[in-house]
């Protein structure tokens, strides 16, 4: 079953914003929503238990690996700086609803977040761009990151991402693999809704992504700009999150 829910998230893009939740914080298995830690749901993906990353070290280095460069997102896109986020610190969504730098959780191997531009050009501004890879310690984990990310829809309908960024008025879905056609993940979020930015002005348009397979999730964001529609922000996003879901099932996949 879909599950719609009005609200917003912070999300992946740049390293000093709102990639990721608290996963060791606690989120109810009763938010409506299709994730939590319970059993999983059946998947294709079947993994090589050898290629599964059981210490930092070796998160780090399928992280490397996996998540996007310039090249996922299609031509044009540059890197932006600073390029790749401090792997000490994990963004927390505090009570007063504004993203803040703590160090990681427990359940956390490793996480990056890569910061990434698709330039202004005339008559178009600037679209930030931001890829996210996590590898937390079990897939429990991981699944609770999602229910962690539903519950902060419902808690805070507008988010500062920090000074002078904020989005809002956010419309959120929720697909189990299998469900909808959606089969490249075991849980799958989306976001859209309104970014406004006191250097680009706003409301533009604001797409967010995040899907979680085995004990690791990956997440995209895109902030639109003046000129640039809906549908060129889409394709960003989903060219990344489909490239990084493919390279991390390449990574782990049982050969045959």
């Amino acid at each position: 079953m879909t599950v719609l829910l009005a609200g917003c998230s912070g999300a992946a893009d740049d390293p000093g914003g709102a990639e990721k939740r608290d996963a060791s914080m606690s989120a109810s298995p009763d938010l409506g929503g299709s994730t939590g830690a319970g059993p999983a749901p059946e998947a294709s993906l079947v993994p090589d238990p050898a290629r599964l990353p059981k210490t930092p070290a070796e998160a780090r280095d399928l992280i490397g690996r996996v998540i996007a460069g310039p090249d996922s997102f299609g031509p044009g896109v540059v890197k932006r700086s600073p390029y790749e986020s401090d792997p000490a610190t994990w963004p927390v969504l505090g009570e007063d609803c504004v993203w803040q730098q703590r160090k990681p959780a427990y359940s956390v191997l490793a996480t990056l977040t890569r910061s990434f531009e698709l330039p202004a050009e005339e008559g178009k501004g600037p679209v930030r761009l931001g890829a996210v890879v996590t590898v937390h310690r079990t897939r429990e984990d991981a699944a609770w990151e999602m229910a962690e990310s539903i519950e902060e829809s419902m808690r805070c309908p507008t988010q500062e991402l920090r000074r002078g960024e904020t989005i809002g008025s956010m419309v959120a879905g929720a697909l189990l693999g299998g469900e909808s056609a959606q089969n490249t993940s075991e849980d799958f979020l989306s976001e859209i809704g309104e970014y406004r930015s006191a250097e680009l002005g706003g409301p533009h348009y604001y797409a967010w992504q995040q899907a979680q397979t085995l004990q690791f999730t990956v997440a995209v964001t895109g902030k639109g700009a003046k000129g640039r529609t809906e549908d060129e922000i889409d394709t960003l996003v989903n060219e990344a999150q489909g490239a990084m879901l493919s390279r991390l099932e390449n990574t782990v996949e049982k050969q045959s």
